[in-house]
């Protein structure tokens, strides 16, 4: 029997990837390059859109954590970003161009995928199929996606950071440093501003004029995501105690009133993302407000900030803790419109409902992951039936469940330890062979 995974995003990637290595032949449906959005970039697959979009890989950060989980199942996502790594201290960021190039290469050249480039427009739910379409789902399968969930569809809105070039950077206003200085790295330049340079650049930014919404609804942001003008009407302070913080960033003794970070974004080191500085405001207004920042008097932006609506379904009316359909058993979603929330977390539920679909092939789903591991905790939240509305969720020690009455200093070593060890086990039982 063929699956169809529709969808070829860093969810999508990793499903057809989990499936076709258990000798489950595949139908990868991607519509690019008949259709690409306007967000994406390139017909490659698995597309990022910035280098640190992976974020930390600390094991005692849940996102650090649930990367190990990934590994220890053989991701491939996490095969090619450990490959593209590009240097930004504790995170792992990587090269985009050529994280994504190698995925592609992977997937078509594997003898049990067949990529089909085509826009589906339609859900057949007697098919076993897992939907990894994408947060920025629309059209006619969208309205297919919205009569499987009972029209239980809910929105946010997500922005993206400008990316600059390194050369128009003035070095005589920033300095190499890693974030917050937390090692000696270095991986990161460091634009500093004075009380008066920020309150000019502050002034700038809000009263600086916003990009229209490609939709009329009520903006809706994700907390993570939220544009950095938007953060900044909430008060002059905000910026200071988020991304502009200086704290730990003094520079030859002195600690600046505040610093605006720039990130590596390719191998070469010749791009940078601007830390934080997720926005929708308009081109114009981007290139305005970033030359009252000194280090940037003379940017030259290669990519702009942008606003794009993210959609999700209601997961704990739809789907259980395998992200499987509780009224249509043969359909499973991953990704962010599951209702998780970030790059890796996507891919991670890319990786568990293939491992789930392929068990449920064979008969049932024996085996599972629960909430004493990071990728099953991510599950066990989304589909939760207690949770009227669901809030998009980054991987996080909170809804982490685990029994522990030790000494609270040790308390993220022993979560960590105990996940690792669950997951190896689970490792065993859901190996390559079938």
């Amino acid at each position: 029997m063929k699956v169809r995974v529709i969808g070829a995003g860093l969810a999508g990637s990793e499903a057809a990837y989990q499936l076709a290595n258990r000798n489950i032949e595949v139908e990868l449906y991607e519509q690019k390059p008949v259709k690409r959005h306007y967000a994406f970039k390139t017909d490659d697959y698995a597309e990022l859109i910035c280098s640190n979009s992976l974020r930390s890989d600390d094991k005692e950060n849940a996102v650090g954590l649930l990367k190990e989980e990934m590994r220890i199942l053989d991701s491939l996502i996490m095969k090619m970003a450990d490959k593209n790594r590009v240097p930004a201290g504790k995170s792992l960021a990587v090269d985009r161009v050529a994280f994504s190039k190698d995925i592609t290469d992977v997937i078509n050249a594997h003898p049990n995928i067949k990529v089909i480039h085509e826009e589906v427009t339609q859900i057949d739910p007697s098919v076993p199929t897992i939907i990894c379409a994408g947060p920025l789902c629309e059209g006619k399968l969208a309205e297919s996606l919205s009569m499987l969930c009972g029209n239980d569809f809910l929105h946010f809105y997500d922005a993206i950071a400008p990316i600059v070039e390194k050369d128009s950077i003035d070095f005589d206003h920033a300095y190499y440093k890693s974030r917050y200085g937390d090692d000696d790295s270095g991986d990161y330049i460091n634009c500093p501003l004075t009380k008066e340079e920020y309150d000019l650049f502050y002034e700038k930014l809000i009263s600086a004029p916003c990009a229209p919404l490609h939709d009329p609804e009520e903006e809706k942001y994700f907390e993570g995501c939220m544009p950095f003008e938007a953060m900044a009407k909430r008060g002059y302070k905000t910026l200071l105690f988020g991304p502009m913080k200086p704290v730990g960033l003094e520079y030859e003794g002195k600690r600046s009133y505040a610093v605006v970070q720039l990130r590596k974004d390719n191998a070469i080191d010749t791009l940078y993302n601007i830390v934080g500085f997720q926005t929708h405001l308009t081109f114009p207004a981007q290139k305005e407000v970033l030359q009252t920042i000194p280090a940037l008097h003379a940017v030259s932006i290669v990519r702009y900030g942008v606003m794009h609506r993210n959609t999700y379904v209601n997961s704990p009316n739809v789907i259980n803790e395998h992200y499987q359909f509780i009224r249509y058993p043969n359909v499973f979603i991953a990704g962010q419109i599951s209702g998780v929330e970030g790059y890796v977390e996507s891919a991670a539920s890319g990786l568990y409902a293939a491992l789930n679909l392929a068990q449920y092939l064979d008969g049932s789903i024996r085996y599972d992951l629960g909430p004493d591991t990071m990728m099953g905790a991510m599950a066990a939240y989304i589909s939760d039936p207690n949770i009227r509305t669901l809030q998009p969720m980054n991987a996080n020690f909170g809804i982490f469940k685990c029994p522990y009455d030790g000494d609270k200093a040790h308390k993220k070593a022993y979560f960590v330890s105990h996940a690792l060890d669950k997951v190896r086990e689970y490792a065993d039982h859901v190996s390559l062979s079938r």
